[in-house]
């Protein structure tokens, strides 16, 4: 048997997908590599790991389901099963709509999608994972579901309240990982910086990392989607004296408005975010700060946006991404805000937050140039080696692209993909910079 596992949405998502890979790949199921499928080499299933976070994401998850049916009607595939944060909340209404599925899973019911393959679910195998990321890094994932309660986010509604993975599984899962060659960890959750509220009684993640530093293999630790209220200080105390912890964050700030934050629900003033940002570049010299933010939210009129783009232009982040406001059913915003502000004026202010934040980005990038960076190989094309230093995320940031007509050595070229090296930055433009081999 063989099939084909389609992981659309985040990095959380795509752990899941590892560990139900890991289950059919220990039955003796064949797992299919992109492009791998076709009328003449055909797959026996096509899985659909949905997202269901905003509005374009559930429209590409419906655009990928009909796709894999038509593939199913062409007779490239058997079986269609879908499963994640899509189904688990509108299971119902797809079954009705696209019948022709041959089952819709819940997030959390990997054992149903294993038993609808004839196969059974090896709880023992529960801590493994197979990887679809270069097997030098990986995603942990640490929590699941969120207490926050954002008036925008309908992440508790599908995935439901904050619960911590115990550590001890997290240790024994990244020791698995790192036996098996990942050099890289980057932690996830919905929010890392709650991890162990509901288990330990109180945060944990300095300790949870702390303990990943021990694990021999290990060279790079990553901290992503972190929540600015009640930061804990003692993480930036960390990930100043330690050298595996990247001196890298990603924290969704969402806003700087008081006004938008408090409709929001984000349990912080613009007052206090600006000090956490500061407080980061104090205790942390050279951190990357990646933050996302959201325009068009209801509460945001042309002052609050003229706001924003003031906060940003003086915070100078390294990273930034954005969204526009979308109004989700059943979360706290579509329930009690009317979503007044016309599309033509969120997209408007998007432009331009992203025209802000692109000459920032090229700023950053071009002071840069001339320095030795330690970097991370993560592929080579035949003509030019992908890497990333601690200052970029994989698959969100850009890249260092440096030629291969710079490595002075016989070594084969592919032997260096998921090494460390040494490279010179030569150019820069806002998302990639170019670098040669030290």
């Amino acid at each position: 048997m063989r099939v084909k596992l389609v992981t659309l949405g985040c990095s959380k998502n795509r752990v899941d997908s590892e560990h139900l890979l890991r289950q059919l790949s220990a039955s003796g199921i064949e797992i299919a590599s992109d492009g791998d499928f076709s009328r003449d080499h055909k797959v026996d299933a096509i899985i659909l790991n949905t997202c269901g976070f905003v509005k374009d994401a559930k429209q590409e998850s419906i655009d990928a389901i009909l796709a894999a049916v038509e593939e199913k009607e062409r007779g490239v595939t058997d079986k269609v099963l879908v499963f994640g944060c899509l189904s688990q909340r509108y299971g119902d209404e797809l079954r009705d709509s696209i019948p022709e599925v041959d089952g819709f899973y819940g997030a959390f019911d990997q054992e149903s999608v294993v038993s609808a393959l004839g196969k059974k679910y090896n709880s023992s195998l529960s801590n493994l994972r197979y990887l679809t990321t270069p097997k030098h890094y990986a995603y942990l994932k640490i929590s699941e579901g969120c207490d926050r309660g954002c008036a925008f986010c309908s992440i508790p509604l599908i995935r439901g309240v904050h619960k911590s993975v115990p550590m001890e599984a997290l240790v024994e899962e990244a020791v698995s990982l790192a036996e098996s060659g990942v050099k890289e960890l980057i932690v996830v959750a919905q929010d890392t910086t709650y991890y162990g509220v509901d288990l330990y009684k109180k945060r944990m993640i300095t300790d949870l990392l702390r303990r990943l530093t021990e694990i021999k293999g290990i060279e790079w630790i990553r901290l992503h989607y972190s929540y600015p209220a009640a930061f804990p200080e003692d993480l930036l105390e960390l990930m100043a004296s330690e050298p595996k912890i990247c001196k890298y964050l990603d924290i969704p700030l969402q806003h700087i408005s008081d006004r938008v934050l408090d409709k929001m629900r984000r349990n912080i003033s613009g007052d206090e975010t600006r000090r956490i940002v500061e407080k980061f570049r104090k205790l942390v010299p050279g951190i990357a700060l990646r933050t996302t933010m959201i325009v068009g939210h209801p509460g945001e009129d042309s002052k609050a946006f003229e706001e924003l783009i003031s906060f940003v232009k003086e915070s100078r982040f390294e990273r930034l991404g954005a969204f526009t406001y979308s109004k989700e059913e059943g979360t706290f915003g579509a329930l009690n805000y009317r979503d007044y502000i016309p599309q033509s004026i969120k997209d408007e202010r998007f432009a331009r937050l992203m025209e802000v934040q692109s000459s920032i980005s090229l700023e950053y990038n071009s002071s840069r140039i001339g320095s030795i960076e330690r970097v991370l190989i993560d592929s080579f094309d035949g003509k030019v080696y992908t890497a990333r230093s601690q200052k970029e995320s994989p698959e969100v940031d850009g890249e260092i692209l440096i030629g291969a007509d710079s490595l002075k050595t016989d070594i084969n070229s592919k032997n260096i993909i998921g090494t460390f090296a040494n490279v010179i930055i030569d150019n820069a433009d806002e998302y990639d910079l170019l670098a040669r081999f030290v």
